[in-house]
């Protein structure tokens, strides 16, 4: 009888399975070595060149307006924040898929690596803010991502090999493995960290700070002391820099110096002009206090703030171009890329006021507001005045540019629309009965508020009391005083401006020129 033999080694043998756990973790590892070695080399050129950066700039452009709007809705200045946090949990769970799909071959999560390096070149190639050189940022993650995947791969299967490998004796121990992927994790940290240091040195804060104080030759008349009912629940009227709101697509903040930065103003123009930040600085500087407010704010919302704005006319900067006879759009562009279109009437206009501003609030713009360098122009929402980090100005036609907002249907000419708010008693507060006090703002940008009328629940309008207007291009506080018994009740708002027209009771959300409807808030008393 012949001695029985072994059976051959079967391919499960040959090639050692990794456990689920391990195999998700080697994609999480290559994950955060990609992206950390990517944030360290775009910090060389721009932060906004970090694959996850660029990535996530892109999903904003390519989001629906309708979720744009529920995320502005929802998360307010914390949106940006949702979104990263979200593509964060996104990318670790495929990450950790395409490892566990790699547990017998590193094929599946080489492809997976691939495909996300694939996706971040696109991402950085189309920024309009970034050279071709900035593609070495997304390059790198594609690289490293690779070769940490398969290293960390090869170490795993040889780890996991069963004793009776032939390479079990000279391949590395368990433990070898996990000294590697620590070696891992702490080589993405030193990367991720000092390409945040070194994109901090190339920060706009110490430029800033060297401006110093703007006083404009041509002050805004002083802020009368009852111009808001802040006592009594109201906002103040000037609003804080750190308290206005900030509505924008920038998921980093553009860092521009006054050294660096330069305005373009050309097109249908006659003299191309070019001005430097000590060009604007030095001019004759005026202040004016004005309301904005963002199309995105629902009936009720918050994002409409006030502050004295320090810059030159804008009229000014166009009449020394020579505007020419059928241009209808000034087309602004941001150092980030972002477009907007505003009408040229309103922007040569001199009565309309509108601004080149450099200052807010008795400072230089704060970085998240703009600086060095914002449009601001009086009675526009924003997305159509309000460009912020503005290097160029292109004289044009609507016909022949069109700016981000508008390739996305919201509409070309956006003066904002008369409303108004309620600010106190709060929504479903519960309040003493008697007296009751009831107040808020109301606005309409260069028409200005004449009144504004309240009720409870369905009685009579009534006239409630404002404060001194500033100016037609600012809010107005409101109160009124009602004797409520105990019980529910509802409080209705609505503001007439000076041209006569009362606000509509229609309700309509923010797209595509702003929302109406009147705002109306439930409350009780005991």
């Amino acid at each position: 009888m012949t001695a029985p033999t072994d059976p051959p080694p079967t391919s499960s043998a040959r090639t050692p399975r990794l456990g689920v756990v391990r195999a998700a973790l080697l994609g999480v590892l290559a994950l955060a070595a990609a992206l950390a070695a990517g944030h360290l080399v775009a910090a060389f050129f721009s932060v906004n060149a970090s694959p996850y950066l660029a990535v996530g700039n892109g999903a904003i452009d390519l989001t629906p307006v309708e979720l744009k709007n529920f995320a502005i809705r929802t998360f307010g200045t914390y949106d940006k924040l949702v979104l990263l946090l979200s593509m964060a949990v996104v990318m670790i769970i495929m990450a950790a898929l395409a490892g566990v799909a790699s547990r017998r071959t590193p094929v599946p999560g080489t492809a997976a690596i691939i495909l996300f390096g694939l996706v971040g070149l696109l991402a950085v190639f189309q920024r309009p803010d970034l050279s071709s050189a900035a593609l070495l940022a997304p390059a790198t993650s594609l690289l490293v991502g690779t070769v940490v995947f398969r290293w960390l791969h090869r170490l795993a299967r040889a780890a996991s090999a069963p004793s009776t490998e032939p390479t079990a004796g000279r391949d590395p121990s368990r433990r070898s493995f996990l000294v590697a992927g620590a070696g891992v994790i702490a080589g993405a940290g030193v990367a991720g960290t000092g390409g945040q240091l070194l994109a901090g040195t190339r920060d706009a804060a110490s430029s800033r700070a060297a401006v110093g104080p703007l006083v404009p030759t041509r002050t805004a008349p002083a802020i009368p002391a009852d111009a808001d009912f802040a006592k009594l629940g109201t906002p103040t009227f000037l609003t804080p820099n750190k308290d206005f709101y900030r509505v924008d697509t920038a998921l980093s903040l553009p860092q521009v110096r006054t050294e660096d930065w330069g305005l373009r103003l050309h097109g249908m123009v006659d003299n191309e002009r070019n001005y430097s930040y000590a060009d604007i600085r030095n001019r004759p500087l005026v202040e004016r206090t004005i309301t904005m407010t963002c199309v995105s704010n629902e009936v009720g919302g918050t994002y409409v703030s006030t502050a004295n704005f320090v810059g030159v006319d804008l009229a000014d900067l166009l009449a020394e171009a020579g505007v020419r006879p059928g241009a209808e759009q000034l087309f602004s562009t941001s150092v980030d890329g972002w477009t907007c279109g505003s009408p040229v009437a309103s922007a040569v206009d001199p009565s309309r006021g509108a601004m080149l501003a450099i200052g807010m609030n008795g400072e230089p713009l704060p970085i998240e507001h703009g600086f060095p360098a914002r449009l601001v122009i009086p009675g526009l929402y924003g997305y159509v005045s309000a460009t912020k980090w503005v290097i160029d100005l292109e004289v044009t036609t609507w016909a022949d540019r069109r700016a981000y907002w508008l390739e996305r249907s919201w509409a070309e000419q956006a003066p904002i629309k008369t409303q108004s708010r309620i600010d106190f008693p709060k929504g479903f507060e519960t309040v003493p009965a008697g007296k009751v006090r009831v107040g808020g703002i109301a606005w309409a940008q260069h028409t200005g508020i004449a009144k504004v009328e309240v009720r409870i629940s369905k009685g009579a309008w009534q006239e409630a009391t404002l404060t001194r207007e500033v100016n037609p291009d600012t809010w107005r506080m409101w109160w009124h005083e009602f004797e409520v018994p105990a019980g529910s009740h509802q409080v209705t708002v609505r503001a007439t401006d000076k041209s006569g027209y009362t606000q509509t009771d229609a309700r309509a959300g923010t797209v595509p020129d702003g929302a109406t409807g009147w705002h109306v808030i439930n409350f009780t008393t005991r």
